[in-house]
């Protein structure tokens, strides 16, 4: 579950990574999630139906980049695929999240880790009024915007989550006070804290 934003992020950051000498494949092209709508509606079984389709769809991409010779260069991602259980925890009921972890545990045996995670951090208020801006554009698009209540939640999900993450090495960039439409000076700068980045996690304000 990703956003356009993110992914803008990643693209600009994947042209940076290249022109140092980072080569990347194009996320393979999947159909969107089938039972997202279900969800949002608050259709009973919806939320386990969309993770699960979430989580075995991200399975299938990794697996076919590890089976490819293209895994043998370096790839940029806008997903980690452990970040699947921030949405899990926070939507599915006791016996449906009992499932999900024995299913996820099998397939992240498949999955390599990555070199480095980069994650966006930005406060809730700041999320908001980001959400708020692209309100026009949520409904021109036939989507409801975020509760503004389940973006709080879901953004301390994802702080508790990255806070606790200690499998890989770890850039958190701070980016309350940042656009995502970086200049060329801005993203220079993100570039060169990810070459700077070694074990354990590195804390980066963009200035």
């Amino acid at each position: 579950m990703t956003t356009a934003r993110s992914t803008g992020a990643v693209l600009v950051l994947l042209v940076g990574l290249t022109v140092v000498g980072c080569s990347a494949t194009p996320p393979p092209v999947v159909p969107d999630e089938p039972f997202l709508a279900d969800f949002a509606a608050g259709r009973p079984g919806a939320a386990f139906q969309a993770q699960l389709f979430s989580l075995l769809r991200r399975h299938r991409q990794q697996v076919e980049l590890r089976q490819s010779s293209l895994f043998a260069q370096q790839v940029v991602s806008d997903y980690l695929f452990d970040k699947d259980k921030i949405y899990a925890y926070l939507n599915l009921d006791d016996n449906e999240l009992f499932i999900y972890q024995r299913l996820f545990d099998l397939l992240a045996a498949d999955v390599v880790a990555p070199d480095l995670v980069v994650y966006l951090q930005v406060p809730t208020d700041a999320l908001q009024r980001r959400v708020g801006a692209r309100d026009r554009e949520y409904r021109e698009n036939g989507d409801v915007p975020p509760d503004s209540g389940y973006l709080r939640e879901l953004n301390e999900a994802y702080t508790h989550f990255f806070f606790h993450y200690s499998s890989t090495p770890l850039l958190v960039v701070e980016t309350s006070h940042v656009d995502l439409e970086w200049g060329d000076p801005a993203i220079d700068d993100l570039l060169q804290q990810v070459r700077l980045v070694g074990q354990g996690t590195r804390y980066y304000v963009p200035r």
